[in-house]
């Protein structure tokens, strides 16, 4: 029973809430949302659903098996938390750039495979969430980590599943519009990745060996 004393207060903590909007920021799932309505345009609504139950599942795969073997391939690699910030923020920092200047990204996919690619890959788990599941474990932990992941996943289900009714509301227009919001936020978070990976590799270097 000592673990489950010792892992309640970090459940019911507010930390455990801390990875939230770095994910919620990357998985951008209003921003994703008219990208979504178009690919699937023309579906009827048991072939939408469909695709969202296979692109969420898809989703949530990849991520945990990243999430997994990530660490393998670090010590593998020799590379470190500090180098691996570096280079994410960097590839968030590019990402959110493109997103910024070349919004409109019209592209045509096999039905077959729409669920898995590139609805599933890369649109709901792309390079930003890869990077933040990595730099996100080691920082916050495995359960925050794996807690915040499927808790967005879930809002992404959530806002694909409802889409109609979103676009609706939103209107094509507020959903570029916070799609331009989330951008700015993801090169910020980008920045800060750098500025914290290049702090810690200087430490790391300055720091006497013993």
């Amino acid at each position: 029973m000592e673990w489950l004393v010792s892992i309640i207060p970090q459940w019911v903590s507010l930390k455990i809430f801390l990875p939230f909007i770095p994910f919620f920021v990357a998985f951008d799932p209003f921003g994703i949302l008219p990208v979504f309505v178009s690919l699937t345009s023309g579906m009827s609504d048991l072939e939408r659903k469909k695709v969202v139950r296979q692109s969420t599942l898809t989703a949530f795969l990849v991520g945990i098996g990243f999430l997994v073997a990530g660490g393998s391939v670090f010590d593998l690699l020799g590379i470190t938390v500090s180098d691996f910030k570096i280079a994410g923020g960097i590839l968030l920092f590019i990402i959110a750039i493109v997103d910024l200047i070349f919004p409109e990204r019209t592209r045509t996919f096999p039905k077959e495979t729409l669920g898995v690619v590139p609805i599933g890959i890369p649109l709901i788990v792309g390079p930003g969430v890869l990077t933040l599941l990595l730099i996100s474990a080691p920082a916050y932990g495995y359960g925050a980590t794996i807690f915040c992941f499927i808790l967005n996943l879930l809002l992404v289900w959530v806002v694909f599943n409802y889409s109609g009714k979103v676009m609706g509301v939103l209107k094509e227009g507020g959903t570029k519009g916070i799609g331009k919001i989330f951008a700015l936020l993801l090169a910020s978070f980008g920045t800060m990745m750098i500025r914290t990976g290049i702090t810690e590799w200087i430490r790391t270097i300055l720091q006497p060996s013993s």
